[in-house]
């Protein structure tokens, strides 16, 4: 019975390593006009993908703990649409308070951050950095 109960554990321990999303992680963002960065922690929610804000850096890359969005998402209701890429989510720049339509594509340790307007025809976006 304790053989039965341990395998158990492993298989379920083992599972839910195999099956963390490889955008799982920490990322880096591009830097801001002023120079300033983010770092967004990226993780499952649900079974959806989301990004939130857990560090900003200043130009001079001092982390600066009074910035006012941390702890904010960034990214939610992003879906997994297979060999790295990412769609049907929503994106909150920072920059100009405004939520776009979102779509990902991770290739290594960058991923690719778009967001976009009318349709998908008006876009902008960052490639981020894996961190950790």
């Amino acid at each position: 019975m304790k053989r039965i109960i341990a395998a158990a554990a492993a298989a379920i321990a083992f599972g839910t390593v195999a099956a963390a999303d490889p955008v799982a992680g920490t990322w880096q963002t591009e830097a801001g006009d002023t120079g300033g960065y983010l770092h967004v922690a990226i993780a499952p929610c649900g079974s959806d993908i989301c990004g939130t804000i857990s560090k900003a850096f200043d130009a001079s890359g001092s982390s600066d703990g009074a910035y006012e969005n941390l702890g904010k998402k960034l990214i939610w209701d992003m879906k997994s649409s297979g060999n790295g890429d990412y769609a049907g989510g929503k994106i909150w720049a920072p920059d100009s308070d405004k939520t776009y339509v979102s779509k990902m594509a991770l290739n290594g340790n960058k991923l690719k951050v778009k967001g976009c307007v009318a349709g998908g025809l008006i876009c902008r976006g960052q490639t981020w950095t894996r961190v950790k």
